[in-house]
Order: structure tokens, then sequence, then C-alpha cells
């Protein structure tokens, strides 16, 4: 009889101390399979019935891969688990659990912190929820799930961040974790310490930006560095070593006196891409590699991926010319394969007359905002915005509906045009490789290494499929059909070559390798697919350009409205 994924579970678990041979063949059986074998949808996770009414814009595996995680627009986590006794199919997750959080606002990131059964999760009404549900009296659900409340399951709720909270990062401890928000702070949250916000006690944030942050990564073999990034050209790495004798050997600067954390290098292009507008440049995902430490992956809207190394030597400022800065990967790997569409004269001439065009509409964008548009500082104070007190134990919302109004609040257009010159000098790190073809413009999409060595690098796409490329190569391994809208969120199973999916759609759709051939795939239509994401990251440049008109010409004459759906992004 055919073992199942859960008996694989359990036994690379029961085997995980094994020799360096055992954990090394396994690495090699489950590299083989993506390789090889054809990745298929296998299951749906939703069905009406169970699971998400809204949108599902988090992921994530937990219990060494028996748990996956997701949470979404309707404020809810559900835990979903491998039904052992069920022989058809062969990954069989059920919702066994759900979480009702007390959110006032769409969930961006849940994760479960390791040694434990607490789950965190960060919303867009500016909070941070743990939950410990197997600590809690929950109630059964009418199919069979148990269901818990925040007030039951609820331990802590914290208040530190000022704006939308979107990324967590977690350490080998039940205790400590990261988070991220667009109030441009990163936070370390350590629950053995009790605090309040009443008084403005918060601990100091160990990073502070100017502008808007939208996410945040870090890699268990070098943990005391990560990477953020957002409503900027650049990303950044941040070290929080001081004690370290090494710190200036290995970054050639020592560690910023009197800052909790140092910012050693930041990771840049050359050039925008063909649809992003002159200070409008955002990454919306980023992850280190966990399988080196080294490797981080930006992913830009309206542009493409990046692949970048810590341990690469920022080029001299000499080199800073209009030729491309984009590093070869070692010699003893092929040139990475570039995804670029076929194109013709008329569509050369039609991406030269757009080029013209946006070239004057940033000019436009950028005299208007030297002229009129506030500093940030400003725009902080006309918001008028109080910050919300820190809760050591959790207590009832008496003002729900505030709080919900309050974490609902637009993104000001101005702040996008301003970013931290703190670290203008900081040495700038160019990408290996660049990875296009995924259409990255409606929402805030993330980005993800795939693989036990991480062979394979993946993102989501506005046209409801995700991609999947050869890191050493940069050929396109796949397209894969995985919502019917949008893919924002594609993870990994640690121990199984099986993938979890999801976007706008309320269900997770996984995949894993199949010996016939997918009926999911898209890669025989990679061309058209391509082209017709260059169109659309067009099209959908030139209405963001032209709403971005309308909001600067609203704010310079005072009028301070909003254009109803012109925010950012509809979803994250």
């Amino acid at each position: 009889m055919r073992a199942s994924p859960l008996d694989v579970i359990s036994t690379i678990s029961l085997t995980s101390h094994t020799s360096w041979q055992s954990r090394n063949w396994k690495r090699d059986l489950l590299s083989f399979a993506f390789y090889s074998g054809t990745l298929d949808r296998v299951d749906v996770l939703g069905d009406g019935v169970t699971g998400h009414t809204g949108c599902v814009n988090a992921l994530s595996w937990a219990k060494e891969g028996s748990v996956l995680l997701s949470g979404g627009d309707d404020t809810t986590v559900c835990l979903w688990r491998m039904k052992t006794d069920n022989t058809e199919k062969e990954y069989p997750f059920v919702c066994d659990t759900v979480i009702h959080t007390g959110h006032h606002a769409n969930i961006f990131n849940a994760q479960m912190l390791p040694h434990s059964s607490r789950i965190v999760t960060v919303a867009g009404d500016r909070q941070v929820r743990i939950f410990d549900y197997e600590k809690a009296a929950g109630h059964p659900g009418n199919h069979g799930e148990t269901q818990y409340y925040d007030h039951q399951a609820a331990i802590r709720i914290l208040r530190c961040h000022t704006r939308r909270v979107k990324r967590i990062v977690t350490e080998d401890s039940p205790d400590l974790f990261l988070t991220v928000a667009e109030d441009g702070s990163v936070r370390h949250h350590d629950l053995r310490v009790a605090h309040s916000c009443r008084l403005n006690h918060c601990p100091a944030p160990l990073v502070h930006l100017d502008h808007e942050l939208s996410t945040l990564s870090l890699s268990p073999l070098t943990p005391y560095q990560f990477v953020v990034a957002g409503a900027s050209p650049h990303g950044y790495l941040f070290d929080r070593r001081h004690a370290g004798r090494h710190f200036r050997e290995e970054w050639g600067r020592p560690p910023t006196p009197g800052e909790v954390t140092t910012c050693v290098r930041r990771f840049g292009r050359t050039n925008r891409g063909s649809h992003e507008r002159s200070g409008r440049e955002h990454i919306t995902g980023s992850r280190m590699a966990t399988s080196n430490g080294h490797e981080v992956l930006l992913s830009y809207s309206s542009d493409a991926v990046y692949l970048y190394s810590t341990k690469d030597d920022p080029p001299p400022s000499s080199m800073a010319t209009g030729e491309s800065l984009i590093l070869k990967p070692n010699s003893r790997r092929r040139t990475p394969e570039r995804i670029t569409p076929l194109s013709g004269d008329g569509d050369i001439e039609m991406r030269q007359e757009r080029s013209e065009r946006d070239a004057l509409m940033d000019e436009d964008i950028e005299r208007i905002c030297d002229e009129g548009m506030p500093s940030p500082e400003d725009t902080e104070n006309a918001e008028g915005e109080d910050r919300q007190d820190y809760e050591d134990v959790v207590e009832d919302d008496e003002n729900e509906e505030e709080d919900e109004d309050e974490g609902e609040d637009e993104d000001e257009p101005a702040s996008r045009f301003w970013s931290d010159e703190r670290y203008g000098q900081v040495p700038t790190i160019m990408p290996r490789s660049r990875f296009a073809g995924a259409c990255n413009v409606e929402t805030v999409k993330d980005v993800n290494f795939l693989g036990p060595r991480d062979e394979f690098i993946v993102s989501g796409s506005d046209d409801g499929n995700w991609f999947m490329w050869e890191k050493n190569t940069g050929r396109l391994h796949n397209i894969l059909e995985g919502d019917g809208s949008v893919v924002n969120v594609i993870e990994g199973h640690p121990y199984l070559p099986l993938v979890a999916v999801s976007g706008i759609d309320t269900t997770v759709k996984l995949f894993a390798p199949r010996p016939s051939p997918s009926r999911f795939s898209r890669l025989d239509k990679a061309d058209a697919i391509i082209d017709r994401n260059a169109e659309a990251s067009a099209a959908r440049s030139d209405m963001s350009n032209l709403l971005l008109y309308y909001r600067i010409a609203q704010q310079m004459a005072g009028n301070g409205a909003s254009v109803e759906g012109a925010s950012q992004c509809p979803v994250q």
C-alpha cells in the first residue's frame, strides 16, 4: 500500500536527526519531484460550506507541515489538516478549526509561533492579535470543525502600529516575532514582557522609515538580518548585531550609534520598469532564502521579480551609467534566459510613443509635487490620527464601529513621493537576475522560493496564474492557473512537493506533481500570456496615472476628497 503524505511527514519528522546523507537524499528526492513531475491541481480547500467567505490573503504551513493556516477578508483564520482516514484523495485536507479573530478589517498575514499553539494575525485595523486555541474552550461547528471567538482564544491585542499591519516574521521561539506596517516601522514583540501604550510606553521600533512598508523577510540561517521594502525604489537590509566583532569587517562600516539596528545594504536597480512612474515605485513582496541565508527576492509592482545576494559587492559609483548593472550568475551557471514578449515593428513604435508620453507625465507629476504637495509631516498632522492603546489583556472593543472606520483609511498619495534620505549613502547591491512575465499591478503580491534548496522562484499574477522559474537558469518552468482572478500568495510545503495558492477567490488551491498531463498548466500558451500581461500592465499604469493626476489636483485645491475606487490596492 502506498504511504500517505501524512505518513511521509511523520517519517521525516522522526528522522530529522539522521545522517547528512539521508537528509541530502530527501532533498534530492523532493527536488526531483519538482523538476520532473508535472504540477497539477490536486485539491481545492473551501466549498462554500466550510472555509472562507472572502479573499484569502494569508497562507502559512505550521506544525512541520501537518497544518495549513489561511486568513482573509472575512477576518477568520482556518486551520486545515490532513484527514488520515480519507483514502480517496491524495491530500485530504479538511478545515477542523475556525478562529473568529475579531479584527475589523482584512487579515493580511497569519503565522503560528514555533513550538506552540499560538497564532499571530495582522490586519488593516492596525492591530496585532495573538490566539492560543489549544488552551481555549471552543464549541463545535455545523460541519465538524471547532469554532473559537476572540473573547475565548485571544490572549493579547497589540496596538503599537499606527497604520495597516502587513506582515509577520516568526523567530525560533513561541514568544518572539516581528511585524511591519504601513507606518514605516518594524517592531519586535516579546510576549513575555508586558507593556502599555496608554502612556506611549511602546518599545522603540527596530526600524522606522519615512515611507510605507509592505513586506518583511528573514532567513533562519541569518536571524540577525532582515529585509524590508515598500513604497520606495529600494529594499533595505538591516543588521541587528551590535556587539559582533566582525560587523565592520563584514559590512565595511560600524554599527550605527544610538540605533537599534543598522542599515548595511540597499537593493536597487539601474532603471525602472517600462510601466513604472517616477516616485511611484513600490516593492510588494520580499523573501530571504532559507537554504543559504544570503539570497533575496524583491517583487516590484509594474515590473518584475529580482534576485539579489547579500554576499555580492556593491558596484563602484563610477559604474552608475545607463548601462544595465544586472550581474551575471557565477560562471558555472548558464546565463539566465530573459522572458520577454515577442515584438513587431508596430509594437516597438507604440512602446516608444508610450515611453515619451510617460516621461512627460513624470515631469508634470514631479513639478506639481515640488510646487504644491505637502510634506509627510504635514500629511500626518492633517490626518489627526491618535495612537491606539496597547492592551496587556484582551478587552471587548467598546468602540468597534469607530475602530473599523479608522482601519479603512485611504492611502495618502502625497506620502508616496517621499523616501527616507538617511540611507542615501548606504551601498546598493544590484540584482543577479530578473524574472519577468507575470503581471503585478492590481494587488499586493508576495514572492517566494520553492524547492528544498530554493531551486525555483514563484510569483502570482493579475491574470489568475502563478509563474514558476528555475533560479539558476532563469528559464520559465511552468505557468499554472491558480485563481479565477488574481493569485497573491504561494507557499510551498516544507517536506512534500505540495504548493498552496490563494488570491481573490474564497478557496485555497493545492498543487502537486502528477504523472499525467497537467489540466491547469498554461505553459503551452506562455507567449500569449506574457504578451497579454505586458499589455495589461501598460493599460493599468495609464489608468493609475490619470487617477493620480486627479487626486493631486484635488489635494492642491484643498478638496482632500478621495477618488472612489482609486485606492492603490483593492485587496491588500
